[in-house]
């Protein structure tokens, strides 16, 4: 695979690119987290895989030893969706920082996934603006998944909370589960407005954010931009 990444635009272009259409910043490829609730909870890698194109190019997918001991592998076959990944397996969340930075200068790539254990010094506000305007400079979005950890500072444009919930009954088997269902709660975002839903996939595989959770029955969480 060749890496002939578009010529690199500046910050100025961006912010001209703001200015004129804001509401397509929101779809923009940027950075995103996603927080999940139970460390060892797969949910909420179906709730990011739901959000990513298999067409627009392979997935770069980088995890941490921690990350790969205590919740596992990504399962290729078991995707809804047929979809390329190159799997990257590191020891430390320093080095899942240095090859998202290295595979954000790809153009090739569909998205830079990234697994981070814990609460990692390294993983501060310097280094996620990095990843964020490494990401929208080349047109590659990015993806943060945190286990085990608290949502402290961070660049990251969207900042996820995610957690499997029930899911829906089969139509052909009541006794089998259906689509899977995710309690999802926006709690930071740049160009939007946050929230909390229950979101589903599509008959195509693509995220759904199905109806507002309640607001007199969501539980009081709260967390840094």
């Amino acid at each position: 695979m060749r890496c002939a990444p578009p010529p690199t635009r500046t910050a100025a272009d961006l912010l001209s690119d703001r200015a004129t259409d804001p509401a397509t910043t929101a779809e923009a490829p940027t950075l995103s987290e996603v927080f999940v609730e139970n460390a060892s909870d797969g949910g909420p890698l179906g709730f990011l895989l739901a959000q990513i194109d298999p067409a627009g190019g392979p997935v770069l997918w980088i995890s941490d030893r921690v990350s790969r001991h205590e919740a596992g592998r990504l399962c290729i076959a078991g995707l809804p969706r047929p979809l390329e990944v190159i799997a990257v397996d590191v020891n430390r969340p320093l080095d899942v920082l240095w090859a998202m930075e290295q595979g954000l200068g790809c153009g090739v790539l569909g998205a830079v996934v990234g697994e981070v254990w814990g609460e990692a010094p390294q993983l501060d506000f310097t280094a996620t603006k990095r990843l964020a305007l490494r990401a929208e400079a080349h047109g590659v979005a990015a993806w943060l998944i945190r286990r085990a950890a608290q949502p402290n500072l961070s660049a990251a444009r969207k900042r996820w909370r995610v957690a499997s919930l029930a899911a829906l009954p089969d139509p052909d088997d009541s006794r089998a589960p259906g689509a899977p269902l995710w309690r999802a709660e926006l709690f930071r975002s740049r160009w939007g407005a946050p929230g909390d839903w229950v979101a589903r996939t599509t008959a195509q595989g693509r995220l759904h954010l199905d109806h507002r959770v309640e607001a007199e029955a969501a539980a009081p969480r709260t967390g840094q931009g």
